[in-house]
């Protein structure tokens, strides 16, 4: 059965809260007039019931219940590891 939901990735920019991570996704859109690409960036409180992402990760959300006023995302799959090795 195929749902509507939202599937957004993005990088955990923090995970100090218990069962809760940060996810930053990056999207870029066209003006609608100047028609420059403009890069845009939102904040997700996202819901980690195992805590199993750390800072650095990146990570797929996928939009589910509401576990609390601001944390209507779930964390789906956890893509790539941290690049701390550069």
């Amino acid at each position: 059965m195929e749902t509507n939901r939202r599937k957004l990735k993005g990088q955990v920019v923090s995970a100090k809260p218990a069962k809760s991570i940060v996810v930053k996704v990056k999207s870029s859109k066209m003006h609608p007039i100047y028609k420059k690409r403009m890069n845009w960036s939102k904040k997700y409180l996202v819901h980690d019931e195992k805590n199993q992402a750390q800072e650095g990760n990146y990570v797929e959300i996928i939009e589910s219940k509401s576990y609390s006023k601001r944390k209507k995302f779930n964390l789906h799959a956890i893509l790539e590891g941290s690049d701390d090795s550069k």
